[in-house]
């Protein structure tokens, strides 16, 4: 009873609501009555009533609450192979179905690992969201296959159904899908289902995810009008302040003052003094006018021959754009999404 009692804990933490719940949830009686009955430890009865539910009218979560509350009592009875058969058939059902090992006794757990590879099943079909210039990228895929199979997997949709791989494989699978026609073309847009088909000697097991393609422009670069960290410079620069113009005038003034002493003792009048003292200081005036006036600004051969570099550079990078919008032009975005999930027999 003990033993039965850590198997129903298992039972609560492995289906999605508890067992109460879940006999209130089904509408079939005698489904009802096994689940209260495994509840209440009553294994046998639950078993009993279990199998008898199965032969009658249930739905389809019906059947796999059956078929799991027979793995879980068979294992708390010591009945592995029919805990397995019971759980091989909730697999078959439902394949992505997990249990918990930190949750579940490990005779359950077993009994389900045992199950799982006795079993042809596609599990956890996933597509990765892509978006991507056609013929430059791909499609995630992964999903597990339980037993070794030869495995298609197939796009179908738009009219068409394009392979997208074909191996024998087992266990963890991984694809990468151009999303790409025979040809190299990308496949039109629209609504698709990806469909992996496995299948060994009489057994054989389809999963499917519904993907949508769409398509769009390849967005262009604009042209440039500078290049990211080079600036123009100016073309032309002032010259610093130059003072050799009032040097010069103070020599000039300096000659006269000379000139005007030596004259002192010499027979030129009064009137030839007062004219060199005169051209002294119109010559410092202009010396003083000619180093305070801003000069002219002039070329700066360096910067000119900067700018033209960089004005070819900035060309040139242009021309290239322009081929390489060109060819974008030409391209397709493609941008895949998955949508629901399904999967069958």
């Amino acid at each position: 009873m003990r033993r039965g009692l850590l198997l129903l804990v298992g039972l609560a933490g492995a289906v999605p609501a508890s067992p109460v719940a879940a006999a209130q949830g089904a509408s079939n009686a005698t489904l009802r009555a096994a689940i209260r009955a495994y509840e209440n430890l009553e294994v046998s009865q639950a078993l009993t009533l279990g199998n008898r539910a199965l032969r009658e009218k249930l739905t389809e979560p019906e059947r796999i609450r059956a078929y799991e509350l027979l793995g879980f009592a068979y294992a708390a009875t010591d009945s592995l192979v029919k805990a397995v058969d019971a759980f091989k058939q909730l697999v078959l059902l439902e394949p992505d179905r997990q249990l918990d090992p930190a949750r579940i006794s490990p005779k359950v757990t077993t009994s389900f690992q045992l199950a799982l590879s006795q079993v042809l099943v596609v599990r956890a079909l996933q597509i990765d969201s892509a978006q991507f210039v056609g013929g430059q990228g791909w499609v995630p895929l992964r999903f597990t296959v339980t037993s070794p199979a030869r495995v298609r997997v197939l796009a179908i949709g738009a009219g068409r159904t394009v392979v997208i791989d074909s191996s024998v494989a087992t266990g963890q699978v991984n694809l990468r899908w151009s999303a790409a026609l025979p040809g190299g073309d990308p496949i039109p847009a629209g609504d698709y289902t990806v469909v992996v088909e496995a299948a060994s000697g009489q057994n054989s097991f389809s999963a499917s995810r519904a993907i949508r393609v769409t398509q769009g422009a390849v967005d262009t670069v604009p042209h440039l009008t500078a290049l990211a960290g080079y600036e123009f410079l100016s073309e032309t620069e002032v010259p610093p302040k130059s003072w050799r113009p009032l040097g010069l005038a103070f020599l000039y003034t300096g000659i006269a003052g000379a000139g005007t002493l030596a004259l002192e003792a010499a027979t030129l009048g009064t009137g030839s003094r007062r004219e060199l003292l005169a051209v002294s200081a119109v010559t410092l005036a202009a010396g003083i006018i000619t180093t305070l006036k801003k000069p002219a600004a002039q070329p700066a051969r360096a910067n000119i021959l900067y700018n033209r570099l960089l004005r070819d550079q900035i060309a040139r990078r242009n021309l290239e754009i322009a081929r390489d919008n060109v060819n974008r032009r030409r391209q397709i975005q493609m941008k895949v999404v998955p949508l629901s999930r399904g999967s069958g027999r």
